[in-house]
């Protein structure tokens, strides 16, 4: 099940305080600007900037190319 809209209008990466990219078949949040991609589990997103994956150029070109083709759009407007 996907993250509620009003949950994800308010959601920010801990570290940058910038908005994410929210893909919910890959159940993650992913922050562009760091290359970091955060985890969803069951509806709950961790943020804990310890817990966050680093992404490698290949990964962060098909997320960005993802999120274009797929529509996604920023959880908030910076």
């Amino acid at each position: 099940m996907p993250l509620d809209t009003r949950l994800l209008e308010i959601l920010a990466c801990p570290t940058d305080k910038g908005p994410l990219l929210y893909f919910a078949d890959e159940n993650s949040l992913y922050n562009p600007r760091l290359q970091k991609r955060y985890s969803v589990d069951e509806e709950i997103p961790v943020m804990l900037p310890d817990e966050a994956e680093a992404v490698d150029d290949e990964e962060h070109q098909r997320l960005v190319e993802k999120a274009e083709t797929d529509g996604i759009s920023p959880t908030f407007e910076a």
